[in-house]
């Protein structure tokens, strides 16, 4: 090296050993002038292959770039200028060392490469180029030494030598300094790279190297956030590759690629096996291994496959950074120890202890930025990753057999995109510890090990030992917490019902029970809870006891192993500090791999379900089809799965373009199967269909979308007013759209919840009307309107003079009056075709089809019987669908914004999350026919009635806080603080004592009293162990009071609230409460408590622990907790903000994905895959728009805060070198080894502040909720009536008025009305006159507003809610069933014994049916009692009132018929077994109430005619019209 340079190479007492320190000229014009050299063509490759792929366009040529360029050129000019001085010395003889030569050459080649890297990366599109950054930066650093080495030997020696090389060198640093700052600077954006449209684009991509390291870029979103609450316009658009779009592509791209690799494969295998078959070779050996072999190879193709190429490369880099941090991680204990020896030596110059403080800071500061670079790509990968799963699964279910859907239900699929997705995106933040905790472990074994030798193992083997104590109290826990989901699950789904028939519950006074019923739950729920609470203590103390454990063990064997041994500080905190660094991979390594397992179940299933068959697009042939025909099926076989027999055999039809088909038959005979053979979407076992043009299809049920009523009949094709309204005019939708309060803007909730059956069913008709499309297939779209309006929709639409005629319309149909009308009739017996032709050749058949028409014609009551004047039918007929559907869909004030809250209600139940899937059977109940005043004229359509949920904004009030703290009980509250203060008093006094005893002077060799220092450390540490246990048990303890008091109070005050809270709020947001919110207080707040008192304490002690050994610290204190303070403050309120929205936009994709299930053949038909993919992706987007910042926001705050923890060291340190007179060694230590730690808990304190104030929000919805107005008391001790009351059976309205709510209009209007015991009364009216209202005013869910009603002389309004409602029977409108036994439906109290219940069932017709099922009276119904048909639900109701048997019965009948049969045989049973009592019926058929007592017509609230029917058809009014109506007068 002497002969290269001319001089010495290293000189220690020149450099090291020195309190001026220096370097000699050798070192620097080799090593210092080379590592930037090094750096730059060491990066070049990869940055090369880099610049290749990334092409955003070019840079137009800015004066920076110029600028650039020119000073580069000038570097390279001075550099080279140096290498020919040096030639120019050679020729002058004096023959300079070779070094002179080789370093300008190297500088300069390096630095003419630099400058063309400016240039191509300018061609490339990078505006701001971190590898040159770094280039320059370095060049700067390396720099700095010779030139203050140069001006200390010209200074020393009075002149300067060489003054060429002298004047270029600083020339040189001018350069490089200026090409470092401009380096700083970004370029503009690229020219010609896609035009960017969006508002408000990510500033990340135009944002400088600097800017990305920091994550500065985010700032502005910080501080937008902090000044007013985000919202969705602020939120940045996504960037390109983050975007569903290039995600779903490229996903979709690498996973056809590996089906077509295995694809191929499975082809060769056959060919190969096929050759011998045919050659039939006598079975040589190598032919045996090629067959077996080949079996091998037959794999399934593999998802993960094309997950790792799809974004393997990218989540690469992230494991890199990784993998530098963790070497990083390790530098600063060495650097402790160094410190630590630094102290100890009093002779050593005291900037050896300066540039260790700065190393040290250093080293931190790059760690920080490392691992949050780490982290970020680790979380956009698993961003990216949750785009592409939830995108392919998507595209996946619009094209999937129906066989293979079948296999699962929709819940199912919805989860692989909700629950599995999600999985992949947890698993990838930690991903990467697989290879790193390992190399984590090892590196800290081996630096312990040169520590302490053999004495660590002791260390480890405690912590080995604590792994399988932590995994199993972690199986344990996972255990509970199934247990627990199985007892929220129930308890969920029994609120549900509950809330969906509170009002049956309030008629019947069964609400006590029902409480009860949920109060159990609850208890164990709770158990459950404070079992894993005892368990979660336990690991806590593990966790936190695990280090100090350690420690104890591996110190006292080491001191115990040899009288040598001398644990001094450099010891002592090294080997904390190393062993704090263990613990977090030890920890980690078993969760990770927990969570390995359950991805790989994820990713199976949601491999299998992307294996599933598809539907083959070309079983129906679109393009070639005989001239003439619209359809042509021949010889076809259809099944609705491979593995299924045939449901269509040998079908052959051909229909000519435009006619009209009608497709009859029994049920389940077959039809719908032939229209969805039409659609493609069976399986086509033999034969060929061809279908020309253009489908449109109206499905059995109709599929409405969560949209407006407009959006669903256009379905995304273009808006064309007149086309619109003409559709609307002719579905006869034009009247329905008044009662809805917004018109054709009203938002449908989902599954179109707030229309009515037949409204779904119109829609869905318009929906086809309006696609004009070439052929209409028609799946029995009038079975769910009564009989006038299907005559409308026939004559209008469907018929030969409707709107479609002259295209080919296929009709499936029971309605037997218009086959007259219909060009051709396919008759269908066990799903072959066994007659076809037009009506008339059909009849003298005489086979199967008239057959048919003689089961049928019995039901249909002929319709014209009497020649009516055209206008007046018009006019019945529009006054008629009124009433039905108003009957339906009533259409008064109150059930229009009953609507209202639906759609209110659907946005509002996703923003919280939490959706019910079954609201479907519960919520049409809720509005039970209310009487109506006559639609009012549209005042303001968006008068809410639900108001829309707010979402809390700002910052959390303190007094919510304090509710919650009330809820725990201040005392233990109390009690809490005092432990955790104790438990870091124990800890602190450990680790003092431990600093103490390294001081201990050494005597001999050895030190004194070793069993009392080890006694009094060990005593310390469990007692810190001890107080952490009963300080995490106390806190549990606390949180579960507190859940449990909170969730009574909310059950309670549900029970007591009027029904008008119902009415207004929508079931969703209840349940919510009673779902998310009170998981959010069991489960959520308190280990989040936990968290922030740990984190907060142990960062409380480290201040204290530094400002005690170094008090100067204090100094510093102030402006970092102001700075900590700010960035916390801006984070909270940024981060917040974006988990709402995050949540809010969340649901929405998976509820518009099971609506795209149960729609697919729908969107199928109507060819708008691609517009639902797009609306999904979009939706996705849309998500990830808030998710994203999410991620970025904790990146910020991790960099931030950190920072701050650096300065904590950095200052620690310094402190600690400036007093290192008056310190020992074991203070520095500790307070160093205190400082490295505080990073770590300073971070988590801001996350856990951020996430308590997120989350304490569930305390004050919950209390908002608890406190709602309730109904009058269930029971008045001191106005109790008689046992026997009401023995008449009087019932007396005096001068009786109602409302529904305050602010609405009297529903009844001054009554005045008697009833004497043992009457029967009729109550007609047309919808709206209040018939209804006069049941609910007898059970007091409404109250009166003036007048009263007595009952046998007692006024109701005196008496408790519960004495009156269960001294009346009511045989409600629509049957409501709760899931639970027949017996528990019948008798929720056991009041009765099971011979009277066996009496009412044989009473109420159902004996044979409950006595035929194995269980009897324990029959388990279904929720809603789905298993029951509609008929059966109505006897049970029936069965109730016969049981209870009071004096007086309301029995409202239900609107549509359910079937003649069922209401014959409940009129049957009225009539005999409730002879003494007064019966009050609600008819809406006449024919029931005849030969009652007398008839109330009610007309506007008031009583219009009241008398016998006889007198009343005879008076010629109201009664009159109506029973003419039914043909009864």
């Amino acid at each position: 090296m002497e002969a290269f340079c001319g001089s010495r190479f290293w000189d220690s007492n020149l450099t090291v050993h020195t309190d001026n320190p220096d370097l000699t000229p050798c070192f620097q014009n080799t090593i210092l002038a080379w590592i930037p050299s090094i750096y730059l063509w060491s990066a070049l490759p990869f940055y090369l292959l880099y610049l290749k792929h990334n092409k955003r366009g070019y840079i137009v040529l800015s004066m920076l770039s110029r600028f650039k360029m020119l000073f580069g050129v000038l570097l390279w000019c001075v550099s080279w200028a140096d290498l020919f001085y040096s030639f120019h010395e050679l020729l002058q003889n004096r023959t300079p060392p070779p070094v002179y030569f080789i370093t300008p050459l190297v500088v300069g080649v390096t630095v003419l490469l630099a400058t063309m890297l400016i240039q191509y990366e300018r061609l490339r599109g990078i505006q701001s180029s971190g590898v040159l950054i770094i280039f320059w930066f370095l060049s700067v650093l390396c720099a700095v030494g010779p030139f203050r080495s140069k001006i200390m030997t010209t200074t020393a020696q009075g002149h300067v030598n060489e003054r060429f090389r002298f004047t270029t060198f600083y020339i040189y640093f001018a350069l490089i300094s200026i090409e470092l700052i401009l380096s700083c600077f970004k370029e503009k954006p690229p020219f010609f790279s896609p035009v960017n449209t969006d508002a408000n684009p990510c500033p990340e991509l135009n944002s400088g190297f600097l800017s990305r390291l920091t994550f500065w870029w985010f700032t502005s979103m910080a501080i937008h956030g902090y000044k007013r609450p985000l919202e969705d316009k602020d939120l940045w658009s996504l960037n390109e590759d983050d975007a569903s779009k290039t995600v779903v592509q490229q996903l979709s791209k690498e996973w056809d690629r590996e089906k077509a690799e295995c694809k191929q494969k499975e082809d060769v295998s056959y060919m190969k096996k096929s050759n011998h078959v045919l050659n039939h070779v006598d079975g040589s050996p190598e032919e045996a291994e090629v067959l077996i072999r080949d079996k091998k190879h037959n794999r399934k193709p593999s998802f993960l496959k094309a997950l790792l190429r799809t974004f393997g490369p990218y989540f690469l880099i992230g494991s890199f950074f990784k993998l530098i941090q963790d070497l990083l991680s390790f530098v600063n204990p060495r650097l402790l120890s160094v410190l630590i020896g630094f102290i100890k030596n009093k002779d050593a110059p005291a900037w050896w202890g300066f540039l260790i403080a700065a190393l040290m800071f250093v080293c931190a500061v790059l760690q920080t930025l490392i691992l949050h670079q780490h982290f970020h790509y680790c979380l956009v990968t698993g961003m990216r990753l949750r785009t592409g799963i939830t995108g392919v699964i998507y595209r996946k279910s619009l094209a999937i057999t129906n066989s293979a859907k079948r296999s699962s239900t929709v819940g199912e699929i919805v989860n692989l995109m909700s629950v599995d997705a999600q999985r992949f995106m947890d698993l990838m933040t930690f991903l990467n510890m697989l290879w790193s905790a390992p190399l984590q472990i090892f590196l800290a074994l081996y630096f312990l090990w040169e520590t302490l030798g053999p004495s660590v193992l002791a260390g480890v083997a405690v912590m080995v030992l604590l792994i399988p104590f932590n995994s199993a109290i972690a199986i344990k826990t996972r255990a509970f917490q199934v247990e627990q989901m199985r007892y929220k699950d129930s308890r969920i789904k029994l609120m549900n019902e509950i809330l969906g028939g509170i009002k049956v519950l309030k008629l019947y006074a069964w609400e006590p029970s029902f409480s009860e019923k949920v109060l159990e739950i609850r208890k164990n729920e709770l158990r459950v809870l404070k079992k894993s609470a005892y368990l979660n203590s336990l690991s806590t103390f593990a966790w936190i006891c695990a280090p100090f454990l350690v420690a104890l063990t591996t110190f006292a064997v080491y001191v115990s192993v040899d009288e040598k041994n001398i644990l001094d500080a450099e010891k002592a905190f090294v080997s904390v500090s190393l062993f704090n660094i263990l613990k977090f991979p030890l920890n980690m390594l078993p969760q990770v791999i927990s969570n390995i397992a359950q991805t790989s179940v994820s990713l199976k299933r949601i491999q299998q379900f992307l294996s599933h068959d598809e539907l083959d697009p070309n079983c129906v042939e679109t393009k070639v089809i005989a001239p003439g025909n619209a359809i042509s099926v021949r010889n076809a076989t259809f099944s609705w799965g491979k593995e299924l027999k045939p449901t269509l055999k040998d079908i052959n039809m051909l229909i000519p373009s435009g006619s009209l088909v009608a497709i009859v038959g029994h049920v389940g005979c077959g039809k719908s199967s032939l229209v969805s053979a039409l659609l493609g979407e069976m399986e086509k076992l033999e034969g060929e269909v061809a279908v020309k043009g253009s489908v449109a299809y109206v499905p059995q049920q109709a599929w409405i979308q969560n949209a407006t009523l407009k959006d669903n009949i256009l379905f995304g094709q273009a808006p064309n007013e007149e086309k619109y309204q003409n559709a609307l005019e002719v579905c006869a939708l034009k009247t329905d759209l008044e009662v809805l309060p917004g018109g054709d803007q009203t938002e449908i909730g989902e599954k179109g919840i707030n229309l009515s059956g037949g409204q779904r069913q119109r829609v869905s008709l318009a929906r086809a009307v309006y696609s004009s499309s070439d052929i209409f297939l028609l799946d029995d779209p009038l079975s769910a309107v009564d009989s006038h309006v299907a005559k409308h929709i026939f004559d209008k639409v469907i018929g030969p003079d409707g709107v479609l005629k002259g295209k080919t319309r296929i009709l499936v149909t029971h309605g037997i009056s218009f086959l007259p009308q219909v060009d051709h009739i396919i008759v269908l017996v066990d799903g072959k075709i066994s007659e076809m032709g037009s009506y008339q050749e059909l009849l003298k058949q005489n086979k199967a089809f008239a057959e048919f028409l003689r089961n049928y014609a019995l039901d249909e009551e002929v319709e014209e019987d009497e020649p009516t004047m055209l206008e007046e039918e018009e006019v019945l007929l529009a006054e008629d669908t009124l009433s039905i559907h108003t009957d339906l869909a009533d259409n008064e004030p109150v059930t229009n914004e009953v609507r209202k809250q639906f759609l209110r209600q659907l946005s509002v139940v996703s923003s919280e999350g939490g959706e019910c899937p079954n609201k479907m059977s519960t919520k049409r109940r809720v509005c039970e026919k209310k009487p109506a005043e006559p639609p009012l004229p549209k005042k303001n359509a968006n008068e809410k009635l639900i108001q829309a949920e707010t979402t809390e904004t700002g910052t959390v009030k303190l007094t919510v806080f304090w509710q919650y703290v009330k809820a725990v009980s201040p005392v233990i509250s109390l009690v809490i603080c005092f432990l955790y203060c104790c438990q870091n008093a124990a800890a602190i006094g450990a680790n003092v004592w431990l600093s103490d005893w390294t001081n201990e002077p050494v005597v001999n060799g050895t030190q004194h009293n070793k069993a009392m220092r080890i006694g009094v450390y060990a005593a310390l540490g469990l007692l810190q162990g001890l107080l952490v246990l009963i300080s995490s048990f106390t806190l549990a303890m606390g949180g579960i009071k507190a859940a449990r008091s909170l969730h009574a109070a909310l059950l309670e005050n549900k029970f007591h609230t009027p029904q008008s809270f119902y009415d207004t709020t929508p079931t969703g947001r209840i349940i919510n409460r009673f779902s998310k919110d009170i998981y959010v207080i069991d489960e959520v707040i308190p280990p989040t408590i936990l968290m922030f008192l740990g984190t907060f304490f142990t960062s409380l002690s480290t201040m204290i622990v530094i400002m005690a050994s170094t008090p100067l610290f204090a100094v510093v204190i102030v402006p970092l907790a102001v700075l900590y303070f700010f960035v916390q403050r801006f984070y909270v309120a940024t981060s917040r903000q974006l988990k709402r929205l995050e949540s809010v936009s969340r649901s929405p994709i998976y509820s518009h994905f099971s609506e795209t299930l149960s729609g697919a053949s729908v969107i199928r038909a109507y060819r708008r895959v691609k517009a639902f993919v797009d609306i999904s992706d979009l939706r996705v987007d849309e998500n990830q728009k808030s998710y994203y910042p999410g991620i970025v926001s904790n990146r910020w705050l991790g960099i931030r805060v950190e920072f701050v923890g650096n300065c904590i060291v950095l200052f620690a340190a310094l402190f600690a070198v400036i007093g290192r007179n008056s310190l020992n060694a074991g203070l520095v230590g500790l307070s160093v080894s205190y400082a490295l730690q505080v990073t770590l808990s300073l971070n988590w304190m801001v996350r856990m502040t951020s996430e308590l104030e997120t989350n304490i929000v569930a305390v004050e919805r919950i209390k908002e909720y608890s406190e709602t107005e309730t109904e009058a008391p269930w029971i008045i001790e001191d106005k109790r009536p008689p046992e026997n009351w009401p023995s008449k059976g009087e019932l007396e309205f005096v001068n009786y008025s109602v409302r529904y709510r305050k602010g609405l209009d009297l529903v009844l209007k001054g009554l005045n009305l008697q009833v004497h015991g043992g009457e029967k009364i009729g109550i007609v009216g047309r919808t709206g006159a209040g018939k209804s209202s006069m049941t609910l005013c007898l059970f007091r869910i409404l109250e009166a507003v003036k007048g009263e009603i007595k009952i046998d002389g007692v006024k109701i309004s005196e008496i408790g809610l519960h004495d009156l409602r269960s001294r009346l029977t009511i045989i409600p409108q629509d049957p409501v069933l709760f899931s639970g036994t027949l017996r528990m439906n019948l008798d929720p109290f056991n009041k009765y014994s099971d011979e009277e219940i066996w009496k009412a069932l044989e009473l109420s017709h159902l004996k044979r049916f409950v006595s035929s099922q194995p269980s009897m009276l324990d029959y388990e119904c279904s929720e809603g009692g789905e298993n029951l048909s509609v008929g059966q639900r109505q006897l049970v109701c029936l069965a109730r009132a016969l049981l209870r048997k009071t004096r007086i019965l309301i029995l409202d009948e239900a609107t549509a018929a359910i079937d003649l049969e069922t209401d014959d045989l409940i009129q049957m049973t009225i009539r005999t077994q409730f002879v003494g009592c007064t019966v009050l019926t609600i008819a809406h058929r006449l024919n029931t109430i005849m030969d009652y007592t007398r008839v109330l017509v009610l007309d506007n609230g008031t009583i219009a005619e009241f008398d016998t029917p006889a007198n009343l058809i005879a008076a010629k009014g109201i009664f009159h019209s109506m029973a003419r109506d039914a043909g009864l007068a």
